[in-house]
């Protein structure tokens, strides 16, 4: 069993905070049988951290079960935390890695960029069409932000990481999402290059369940060369959601 050092060091706690803090977690909550637990203003995750020693292995343990299921670790069944989930990292590197995709799925899970939205359009008016439009931009700023931390501000099938040449591409299109739900629902999105992006978009390229980009009968030889597409690597990281996304994308533009 790896126990947290309770109560933790002076080097323990030390190295804690500056993981933390360097990951988005600035709020400290105080500390819990050998825990430090901590808190962000933006990412909706609580979490704790601790050492067994000042030379580890680390300790992490996330309050989000659906934070959790995403971070594509194993859980350490023999530490347990105060969390519903914990993990043990024999560097602090492999510590500061699950932060910092703990913090980015913390600002972009679902709920996140939903309740981003109704706070910034709350009194804007819809009356109009123009007045409409307006609210969707906002939406559509919002989606684009979420997807950005969401896939860590990189294109994962050109490595792109221009912000510019990204583009937040919706699975089912705004206008056709029923809800602001799933119109804000990261897992309604990929972040794609510009070129990508409008491949996609046209229905010309999609994606298998198991991440394997497909190319249209109506994709030239031209454009299949320019995307690179026989040499393009997989999706990772794709849920249940997305699968179910990119099935209705492929069903909707015959693949």
């Amino acid at each position: 069993m790896i126990a947290p050092e309770d109560p933790p060091g002076f080097v323990v706690r030390t190295e804690c905070q500056k993981a933390a803090a360097n990951n988005g977690f600035r709020l400290e909550r105080g500390v819990e049988k050998g825990w430090l637990r901590f808190g962000s203003t933006t990412a909706q995750v609580a979490i704790w951290i601790s050492g067994a020693s000042k030379k580890g292995p680390w300790l992490l343990s996330v309050d989000r079960p659906e934070v959790s299921a995403e971070l594509n670790l194993s859980p350490e069944p023999e530490t347990p935390g105060p969390g519903i989930a914990s993990f043990a990292f024999t560097t602090l590197r492999g510590l500061y890695d699950a932060l910092d995709r703990i913090y980015r799925l913390g600002v972009s899970l679902p709920d996140a960029p939903l309740n981003a939205f109704r706070d910034a359009s709350r009194d804007l008016p819809r009356t109009t069409e123009a007045e409409r439009l307006v609210v969707q931009r906002v939406g559509q700023d919002v989606f684009r932000h979420a997807l950005l931390a969401y896939w860590g501000g990189r294109c994962p099938l050109t490595g792109i990481t221009d912000v510019e040449l990204l583009r937040a591409s919706h699975i089912v299109p705004w206008a056709e999402c029923e809800t602001d739900e799933k119109r804000l629902d990261v897992h309604n999105g990929l972040l794609l290059s510009a070129l990508w992006d409008a491949a996609f978009d046209a229905g010309l390229v999609s994606f298998a369940d198991d991440g394997t980009a497909i190319g249209s009968q109506h994709l030239t030889s031209d454009s299949a060369t320019a995307l690179s597409l026989s040499n393009t690597p997989k999706l990772t990281g794709l849920t249940g959601a997305h699968r179910a996304n990119l099935a209705w994308h492929r069903a909707r533009y015959g693949f």
